[in-house]
């Protein structure tokens, strides 16, 4: 995965490996950016040099089979060309794209040349999208989900997993959107009235290790969304802002 570091632990690189380990498959954590962050906010982030994520990249392809790839904060537009030249040649690979655009206090984690970057150069290359509804409605352009999801189509990308848990009543509805007429949505009860540090991440991390342990998509997604909801019912209080999942549960696959 390629994703941004959280200090706080709540979200980012380290929700990452907590997800992709607990649901059984091995990360190969590579750091897009660093964060100024907390579980309240995020204050600040500086990218990593993009040459050193492309000699990463191309160490670990040389070395090590990869099944899937997750991308979270990605810092800047410079990481993205890095990861699109990597993925020219990795054609078959999963790519589960988070597109984190702000924290949940509101600080932004993405610039308008990154949200560009994303969404005409690595979009084309997802088999899934999975924003946020806040995020849907920004990268569409609509604050109707369902055209916002087919404009995010139209870049490329093989689906879209609206995820609900920026929304409110007493269930989340997750729903993915593709080339079929009808969406598919995923009901999980709310847990507590406030959202969580690291929710989106760790959806997003889990079904990418559910592509890589050779799930399909939607079985991926259903396994993700139970395990999302089971570290959600064990959060933990880290901090004096949101909670975080519990990723450490024991998970029985």
């Amino acid at each position: 995965m390629l994703s941004g570091l959280d200090p706080s632990g709540g979200a980012g690189l380290q929700a990452d490996i907590q997800a992709i380990t607990s649901i059984g498959a091995h990360p190969l954590p590579v750091l897009a950016c660093l964060t100024i962050q907390d579980t309240r906010n995020v204050y600040g982030a500086e990218t990593v040099n993009p040459d050193l994520i492309r000699q990463q990249l191309q160490r670990l392809a040389q070395d090590t089979p990869i099944h899937a790839i997750k991308t979270g904060a990605l810092g800047d537009a410079a990481v993205v060309e890095v990861l699109v030249d990597f993925l020219q040649g990795q054609p078959d690979i999963p790519l589960i794209v988070d597109p984190v655009i702000k924290a949940a206090g509101g600080g932004d984690l993405a610039d308008e040349a990154l949200v560009t970057a994303m969404k005409e150069r690595l979009f084309p290359h997802a088999e899934m999208i999975t924003p946020n509804g806040i995020e849907l409605a920004q990268l569409g352009g609509s604050d109707d989900p369902a055209v916002a999801a087919r404009t995010l189509l139209d870049t490329g990308c093989e689906s879209v997993l609206a995820t609900g848990g920026h929304g409110t009543g007493i269930h989340i509805i997750n729903t993915l959107y593709n080339h079929a007429p009808t969406p598919m949505e995923w009901e999980v009860e709310r847990v507590g009235s406030n959202e969580f540090h690291g929710t989106g991440c760790t959806l997003a991390a889990a079904i990418a290790a559910g592509r890589a342990m050779g799930l399909s998509p939607r079985a991926a997604i259903s396994q993700a969304q139970n395990y999302v909801h089971r570290a959600l019912l064990h959060a933990l209080t880290v901090g004096k802002g949101q909670r975080v999942p519990d990723r450490g549960i024991l998970w029985e696959r």
